[in-house]
């Protein structure tokens, strides 16, 4: 089973930490990074807005704890947003690459 991870970065250069570190520790096989992000979120009771920067992570499902562990020590955030989603089908061919390039549980 593989997973999608959601992770917002507050600029480029976190985000591309993030992701490097990811990608070098195989917790990922492929990372995009999307800019032009702009948030609106609740933070310590007040209403807030950032321009952020998005990483959309492909990796193993049984890797997502230890993929958050890593986010956490990696990113600036007091609270990264770390958001895991199930992939629930893909192309057998990328699937196959993907489980190829991440490291195993």
């Amino acid at each position: 089973m593989f997973a999608v991870v959601l992770v917002t970065c507050p600029d480029m250069a976190s985000a591309r930490r993030v992701a490097e570190g990811l990608l070098k520790d195989r917790l990922a096989a492929c990372i995009n990074i999307v800019s032009g992000l702009k948030s609106l979120f609740w933070w310590k009771g007040r209403l807030e807005e950032a321009d952020e920067v998005l990483l959309i992570i492909k990796t193993r499902l049984a890797l997502v704890r230890d993929l958050i562990a890593r986010v956490k020590e990696l990113h600036p955030y007091e609270v990264p947003e770390v958001v895991a989603l199930p992939i629930v089908e893909g192309s057998d061919d990328y699937l196959a690459w993907l489980g190829e390039e991440v490291r195993e549980a």
